[in-house]
């Protein structure tokens, strides 16, 4: 854990994202502690997933500055780990493989990748999978080896976009019970996209909410809701509270961004 006045691990100053005439993202500051999960917000549209692939350095900012560990953002790194919607597998590679791709890049010796990679498979409930194709897998199985692969790096932070919005709903709800069970054992910090507003409440130590485009910070609401985390929270008068808070926020960008495009 940070100590008591540490700067915060992500630091982001003035960020603003233009796309030739179109403004995407307005000057947008946001501070990330080491060991928090961050959940962002808000209408299609509205910056979500560029801030994050800004944070990820695979798009660049058109002016302000990214810190992660006091140092600039200047594009991507292991010290980043990006999970997407589509899984990302490598086809010709086994699960093992897949999970050793990032150590093996790192120049890590081949039996330290394999301790790694065994470990995390375990994490993530595969470990009788690791000589399997991807192909081979369902989907959300696909997804659990790309959270392991993105976790056996070890990053400093773990860039999740829309990780979970491919699966069906069940598989959704234990892929939520799943990540949060890793977060809470290794207390990764994770900056995490979703449009579900449960998802968003359940998984988080802080929910963002951006507005319409161009992009803002509207709403940064903390989460104190107990920790280990159970499905059957999500039916308590607490999280219906929060749930409703963020649902109306979220609806008055929508609208905002319906009225805006008529």
């Amino acid at each position: 854990m940070s100590g008591a006045g540490a700067s915060p691990l992500l630091q982001v100053r003035g960020v603003e994202r233009r796309f030739d005439s179109t403004l995407a993202l307005q000057a947008t500051d946001l501070d990330v502690a080491e060991n928090q999960f961050i959940t962002i917000l808000g209408p299609s549209g509205c910056g979500k997933s560029t801030l994050l692939r800004i944070v990820a350095g695979l798009d660049r900012q058109t002016s302000g500055e990214v810190l992660l560990d006091g140092r600039r953002i200047e594009g991507p790194g292991a010290d980043r780990g990006m999970v997407f919607q589509s899984y990302t597998l490598f086809p010709w590679l086994t699960v093992l493989d897949n999970v050793c791709f990032g150590l093996r890049e790192r120049g890590l010796p081949r039996a330290e990748q394999l301790a790694l990679a065994h470990d995390f498979l375990a994490k993530v409930g595969l470990k009788g999978f690791a000589n399997h194709y991807p192909k081979q897998l369902s989907g959300g199985m696909q997804q659990r080896t790309a959270l392991a692969r993105a976790l056996a790096n070890r990053p400093r932070m773990l860039l999740m976009d829309e990780p979970f919005g491919a699966l069906d709903h069940q598989t959704r709800e234990l892929m939520q019970e799943l990540l949060l069970g890793i977060w809470e054992a290794e207390r990764t910090t994770v900056l995490f996209v979703t449009h579900d507003i449960d998802e968003a409440v359940f998984m988080a130590s802080r929910v963002v909410v951006m507005s319409a485009r161009p992009g803002r910070i509207k709403l940064d609401r903390p989460v104190d809701l107990p920790h280990p985390r159970h499905y059957a929270m999500k039916t308590t008068p607490v999280f219906s509270a929060l749930k409703a808070e963020l649902t109306e926020a979220v609806r008055a960008e929508v609208i905002a961004a319906q009225a805006a495009m008529a």
